[in-house]
């Protein structure tokens, strides 16, 4: 065991890092509350650990692999006791939100399931929609838009408090496969009870993220590099076996915010004081106190609509890459997507510049124009 570190909160944060641990999973490792990790973070060099948690703390750097042991003393031996956080650390916990837009394509199936469910109003996109109420498997809130096209879009909303964007990145994509089974035994428990024996749809295939920032305390030179790795975590993330999903390195994140990282490929859409990004792989908004700023429930409404117009021409083009026409109702064909899109990009007389530059950033990054226009094509060209 090694004796010779005098443990301190910022040496067991490096220690937590090099792991490649979420705070929670830290203290289930060394027996402790999270709270007391998350106080460790805070005081840094300034908390001296006490004499228990000392050898806890050796015993557990004594079985990490060699590896993490080299990278944990020679990481160590870059930050001297007493150094100043880096640029952009963050100095206590941040909240967000997290809203997670799983769809699903039903087809005819699903009408006897939206004919029972609760009327809702029209999103931007004009698809006639009811809803139903899910209990959310970890306390959440969940609700399942029926889209009258036979697209199903469940909505999961759950507030997180987390102290690195690492541990978001991390919680994000280990719950994703766990979220898209959950939301395929649902639906096809919804629709056995409407007509029994139907056969089974198959677990929806993404999960689309929006983060509202709700509270933070990062210095407002390192807000837009914070926005940016909300937006697009999966830089700070190892993918290559979803069921295993680790961090890049344990200072990849502070790295980020000390070069001002930003991603080329995401579309801001600033409205005041009312900061948001949106990118291919979600949409992050931080509101501020301010009666015109875009407000989330508008948000929420719009990647309804673009997720199930997704679902739905993934449907017909996938029908051509299985080799085979497109059969859409006639009511639901190339006219319908038409229609919506045309909606969807049409400006209202109440919208702010902000909404509108919110509809056309996430359009823009979604590739669902070009997705609609092919969907159109084939189911035109599917009537000659």
């Amino acid at each position: 065991m090694d004796t010779a570190i005098r443990w301190t909160g910022q040496k067991a944060r490096l220690l937590q890092e090099t792991l490649g641990l979420s705070i929670r999973e830290f203290a289930r490792k060394l027996g402790v509350d999270p709270r007391t990790v998350t106080k460790w973070r805070k005081h840094g060099e300034s908390l001296t650990c006490n004499d228990e948690m000392q050898e806890v703390l050796s015993r557990t750097l004594d079985l990490a692999s060699d590896e993490q042991r080299e990278t944990f003393y020679s990481q160590l031996a870059r930050q001297p006791a007493g150094t100043a956080p880096e640029p952009g650390q963050q100095a206590g916990p941040f909240v967000v939100v997290s809203h997670k837009f799983i769809p699903a394509y039903v087809g005819s199936r699903l009408r006897p399931v939206f004919e029972k469910a609760l009327p809702h109003p029209e999103g931007p996109g004009g698809l006639e929609q009811r809803v139903l109420p899910l209990e959310h498997p970890a306390g959440g809130s969940a609700t399942a838009h029926l889209l009258a096209c036979g697209v199903a879009v469940v909505h999961l909303a759950e507030e997180l408090t987390l102290e690195s964007i690492t541990e978001l990145a991390l919680w994000r994509y280990r719950t994703y496969p766990t979220d898209r089974a959950w939301v395929g035994a649902g639906l096809n428990a919804l629709l056995e009870a409407a007509v029994p024996g139907q056969p089974k749809i198959e677990d929806p295939q993404y999960v689309l993220s929006v983060y509202e920032l709700r509270e933070q305390s990062w210095p407002s030179s390192a807000l837009p590099t914070a926005l940016h790795l909300l937006t697009t975590p999966s830089v700070l993330v190892n993918r290559q076996n979803p069921e295993a999903v680790e961090p890049i390195g344990p200072h990849v994140e502070t790295e980020k915010f000390t070069t001002a990282w930003t991603h080329p490929d995401v579309v801001a859409f600033h409205g005041g004081s009312s900061p948001g990004l949106a990118g291919w792989s979600g949409v992050t908004y931080h509101p501020q106190p301010d009666e015109r700023a875009l407000t989330v429930r508008e948000i929420v409404a719009l990647e309804v609509d673009v997720q199930g117009l997704w679902a739905l021409s993934s449907q017909v083009l996938d029908s051509i890459e299985d080799g085979e026409d497109p059969v859409m109702p006639e009511e639901y064909g190339w006219r319908y997507l038409r229609g919506a899109y045309s909606r969807l990009r049409a400006s209202r007389p109440a919208e702010t510049a902000q909404h509108r530059a919110m509809r056309e950033a996430v359009l823009s990054t979604s590739d669902l124009p070009d997705r609609l226009r092919d969907a159109q094509e084939a189911l035109r060209d599917s009537r000659v």
